[in-house]
């Protein structure tokens, strides 16, 4: 409770009703409880810099209604009798939202997408290289940080990306952003105008849509087929529009890869039309069948495409930290809208995930996880087969963190609402879509799964909704 802040003797009310509605509140807005033992007189007039004599007239008229008791030695209490009526001021202050937030801060539910492997996460050396940043951090530690991002994880970055992606880029072209939505409006503030119309892949990651439909961009959505975002399409759609988000090494939510030709006519078509292609490689590390494809940034030698990465996906999302490579001509125009702004990511974070990439220790994680992921997809595609047979069709790509059942037949809106009533965060397909047809499926994050035994009792809590959906 707070009542050290002055009362005001220019206010018309006199000073103990003032510090007598102040105990009233507190009483209302249950911030003093029943039993509780109130300041005695003397304390109370120090602190507050009054005479004795209006700390007294307050505690009595507060006596006198019921609302304290004296227990001599022990002091003034709140009285045990009274009972807590919230206010009307006191209610109106509790407004109640019907907003579904997309993340709320608590323990995920099983099968939720997004995340990594949480138990798996080597907690005890992230505290250790946390605290050695802390232990040697000297005056750098205390000013205002760059608002680029921390310049020893930007070097980080760009070496590990040009050693496992293919993309050979500078420091300087790396900027550090508070998580992926982060890179999005950079990029919206810096190249792009409200009205300007974005191919966006159909069906696409809807955080990301909007984010773009904020911004005020129209979208144009382009199916997605075997081979990825089909660029034909988006000629005929919109072949002036100022830009293309893409996932282009596994799509989300399909998990398809965007073929070599697509992918060069995406290059073509933004050279051409002085257009810029958003590349999304949220989880690119993770793939069980051959080797990781080069980024789409690899091949860009037009200076068009702007590469968004994470580090919610490999380490944990509570980092909020993501990054963006932009075109070496387009460094100055990146830079000056981030000097007007600054940069949210705290400066241990960085320079821990920095240290965490240049001990080698990134480099490891990313092995363990892999061999981890792959064994717990395919619990859970097997535990799915057992416990829902012939009524969906696990589509097994070559990699991801999700699995994507497609539907024999029924409402993927339906099974999935079914399903969250059951507590577990399956997501419908169809959802996904900007427009129809919608293809109907179910999506599935596996990377939580801890064994064969939880993957099935899972799937065998979702069949036992998908039989009575509703």
């Amino acid at each position: 409770m707070t009542l050290s802040v002055a009362l005001d003797p220019r206010l018309a009310l006199p000073l103990y009703r003032q510090l007598y509605q102040r105990f009233r509140d507190a009483l209302d807005e249950g911030r003093l409880r029943p039993g509780d033992r109130v300041p005695a007189v003397r304390a109370l007039a120090a602190e507050l810099n009054v005479a004795r004599g209006t700390v007294e007239a307050a505690y009595q008229q507060l006596i006198a209604e019921g609302f304290l008791v004296t227990r001599g030695p022990a002091g003034t209490l709140v009285s045990p009798h009274w009972s807590r009526a919230v206010s009307p001021a006191a209610a109106m202050a509790r407004p109640t939202t019907s907003v579904v937030a997309t993340h709320t801060g608590s323990v995920p539910l099983p099968l939720q997408l997004g995340l990594p492997a949480l138990d798996a996460f080597p907690r005890k050396l992230w505290t250790r290289l946390a605290a050695r940043q802390l232990r040697g951090a000297g005056l750098e530690g205390l000013v205002y940080p760059d608002a680029h991002g921390h310049a020893g994880l930007r070097s980080a970055i760009a070496t590990y990306l040009g050693l496992s992606r293919g993309i050979a880029c500078s420091p300087e072209q790396v900027f550090v952003c508070a998580g992926y939505r982060a890179c999005l409006d950079l990029v919206v503030q810096t190249l792009l105008a409200p009205g300007d119309a974005c191919w966006f892949e159909e069906p696409g990651y809807f955080n990301a849509r909007h984010a773009l439909q904020a911004a005020r961009l129209q979208l144009v959505p382009v199916p997605v087929d075997g081979e990825g975002l089909d660029v034909a399409a988006g000629l005929a759609r919109a072949p002036q529009a100022r830009c293309a988000l893409v996932t282009p090494s596994h799509q989300s939510p399909l998990g398809v890869s965007l073929s070599l030709s697509r992918r060069l006519a995406l290059l073509d078509w933004a050279r051409r039309s002085d257009a810029w292609v958003i590349e999304d490689d949220y989880d690119s590390e993770f793939r069980y069948l051959g080797k990781p494809l080069p980024a789409l940034k690899s091949l860009d030698d037009g200076g068009r495409v702007l590469y968004t990465g994470t580090f919610s996906k490999v380490l944990f999302p509570g980092l909020r930290l993501a990054y963006l490579v932009v075109p070496p001509e387009q460094v100055a125009a990146f830079a000056s809208s981030l000097d007007r702004g600054h940069n949210p990511v705290p400066q241990l974070w960085q320079a821990t995930v920095a240290s965490f990439l240049a001990d080698g220790h990134f480099a490891r994680h990313l092995k363990r996880m892999r061999t981890l992921y792959r064994q717990r997809r395919q619990w859970l595609a097997e535990a799915l087969a057992v416990s829902l047979g012939e009524r969906v069709r696990i589509e097994l790509q070559a990699g991801g963190l999700h699995l994507l059942a497609r539907l024999e037949d029924g409402d993927d809106q339906a099974w999935a609402a079914a399903a969250q009533a059951e507590g577990l965060a399956v997501q419908a397909l169809s959802r996904w879509y900007l427009e129809p047809p919608r293809a109907q499926g179910l999506l599935l994050g596996f990377t939580n799964v801890a064994g064969p035994a939880e993957a099935l009792e899972l799937a065998q809590r979702l069949g036992r909704r998908l039989h009575r959906p509703g």
